[in-house]
Formats: structure tokens, C-alpha cells, sequence
């Protein structure tokens, strides 16, 4: 066998392990990951111990499909605004290497099967989750983000569903506990997107997407981010002031607050070459960590000391 007839052998093995992370790649599994702890912490939450692990399985797999489907939607509606922008020109569809009719029936697939599962837990969740699908793939990524730059703010809403989602596949009914959840979401999301948007501000103007860098100036931006730290460290206090959680969230999620003012204030007025994208990566950690501490909190609360 030649030098050529190799080569040749190769990319046809590496062909369909090439197409199946391209499938995988327009999930965006780490994003859907992220989304699933925070669900899986609200299930934690409803109850005093731990729920069941039929509805944990049912309600992760639930939320994980629809979550991969909206953002595989997302990879379909910004196919064109994507082949535009350094950060995501590599993506399937953006390069062409999937059809757009493979991708929408891809997600059409994960979205069904996804509401069909969380439909067998209760039809509140499995209508929730579906509406925060067509929030997240129709309102904001075909509307708000090309229309306003408040787009990150209003469509946020969107992104911060999943810890009530994960609250309502184990009651089956709203609970104000639940909304506090998605307000930390929503408060973290603005300064977690601007710092990124800030990094990228370039790619977005070419694109001509109006993110508030593009259409307000870096400065201004810099102040919102420090503005909506401030404004989540108010929020972050909400669950220990409502007796949700006790001093453990409270200390440890002061401490990550506090951290990501740190990083604001930086960002605003001693800023140096590559500071957003270490806000944007500290904003990553920061939620994770947070959602962490809930849980750890929750079961210390429950199982250990009483405050």
C-alpha cells in the first residue's frame, strides 16, 4: 500500500468518527452539562433529602435533549452569522460539513424525544422545558440578538430555567424557592456574556451583531459587568435572607461574589490584554461553584447542623 492509498484508507475510517463529533458538536455539550448540574441541583432542592433516581434519570434526560436541541437550533438559525466570526467559522454547519436539513431534523428528534420523557414525569416540566426551547432558539437567537443589545438581559431568562426545571420534574408545581434559582441565573448571565462579548467585540461588529460593545462602546460595557456583579451579590443574599439556605451558601457564595466583583473592577478600571476572557472563565467556575455550594448547603442543612 502507497503513501497515497494510506492516506486515502485513513480519511475514510476517520470519516464517520469525523460526522459523529460534528452531531455532537452542535449540542453544545459542555453548555448542556452546565444546565444539567444546575437542573439536577433543583431537583436536590425540592426535597428534604434526595429524590428519586427514576426522576433524576427522566428529568436530566428530559432537560438534556430539549437543551441539546435548542442548541442545535441555535448552530441552524446562526449558521450564516457564524461562518462570519473567528470564534465559531469551525462549526459543522457553518463549514458545511452537515446539511441543514440533517441538523434541523437532528434536533427535531432531540426535542420530541425530550418532551415525550419529561412528559411521563409531568406535563408542567415537559411544557416549561419546551418553552424555554423556543425562548432560547426562536425569541432570542432570531430576534433579540439581532435586534437589540439588551439581547443577553431579556433572552437570559431563557438560560436561566433549568434549576426550576429540575424543581418542578420532582414536584410537578412552581415554588418561589425555585425562582431564586432561576434570579441567580438570570443576575450571573449579563456580566458572564458581556465579558466574553467584550473579548470578542471585533468578530460581533463584523458579524453585525448588536452586542452592547458593538453598539455602546467597550467603557460602557465594562461598567454593566461591574454593575450585574453587584447586582447578583444582592441576589446571591436572597436564599439565606428567605431561610432557603443557611451559612454555608451564605459564606461561600459571598466569597464567589465577591470574587467576581474582583475581576469586574479589574475589567473597569485597571484593565490589561486578555482580562475579559479570564472574567469570562472565571464566570464558567463561578456558577458551577455556586450551584455546588447550594447543594452542599441544602444537605448540611438537612442531614447535619441545624442553623
Amino acid at each position: 500500500m502507497d503513501k497515497l492509498q494510506w492516506l486515502e484508507r485513513g480519511n475514510t475510517l476517520s470519516a464517520p468518527t469525523a460526522i459523529w463529533r460534528d452531531y455532537l458538536t452542535m449540542t453544545k455539550p459542555k453548555v448542556v452539562a452546565m444546565l444539567l448540574l444546575t437542573a439536577l441541583v433543583g431537583m436536590c432542592l425540592a426535597v428534604p433529602t434526595v429524590p428519586t433516581i427514576e426522576v433524576v434519570i427522566l428529568g436530566l434526560a428530559g432537560i438534556g435533549l430539549q437543551s441539546a436541541a435548542a442548541a442545535v437550533f441555535n448552530h441552524v438559525l446562526d449558521r450564516r452569522f457564524d461562518a462570519q466570526m473567528a470564534r465559531t467559522y469551525h462549526r459543522p454547519l457553518a463549514k458545511g460539513r452537515i446539511a441543514t436539513s440533517k441538523a434541523v431534523l437532528f434536533a427535531c428528534v432531540l426535542m420530541v424525544s425530550g418532551f415525550i420523557i419529561l412528559w411521563q414525569l409531568n406535563p408542567l416540566t415537559a411544557w416549561l422545558t419546551m418553552a424555554s426551547l423556543v425562548g432560547y432558539a426562536v425569541i432570542y437567537t432570531v430576534w433579540l440578538k439581532h435586534a437589540t443589545p439588551q439581547n443577553i438581559v431579556i433572552g437570559g431568562l431563557a438560560g436561566a430555567a433549568p434549576p426550576l426545571l429540575g424543581w418542578t420534574a420532582v414536584t410537578g408545581s412552581l415554588n418561589p424557592h425555585a425562582l431564586l434559582l432561576v434570579m441567580l441565573v438570570f443576575a450571573w448571565t449579563p456580566p458572564h456574556f458581556w465579558a466574553l462579548a467584550i473579548h470578542r467585540r471585533d468578530d460581533y461588529a463584523k458579524a453585525g451583531i448588536p452586542m452592547l460593545p458593538v453598539t455602546h462602546g467597550i467603557a460602557y460595557t465594562k461598567t454593566m459587568v461591574l454593575f450585574y456583579t453587584l447586582l447578583l451579590f444582592a441576589v446571591g443574599l436572597l436564599p439565606w435572607l428567605t431561610a432557603m439556605s443557611g451559612y454555608v451558601y451564605l459564606i461561600g457564595s459571598s466569597v464567589l461574589n465577591l470574587g467576581f466583583i474582583g475581576y469586574a473592577i479589574k475589567l473597569k478600571f485597571f484593565d490589561s490584554t486578555g482580562h475579559a476572557w479570564a472574567t469570562f472563565k472565571y464566570s464558567i467556575w463561578h456558577l458551577l461553584t455556586l450551584f455546588v455550594v447550594l447543594l452542599v448547603d441544602h444537605w448540611w442543612l438537612n442531614w447535619g447542623v441545624k442553623y
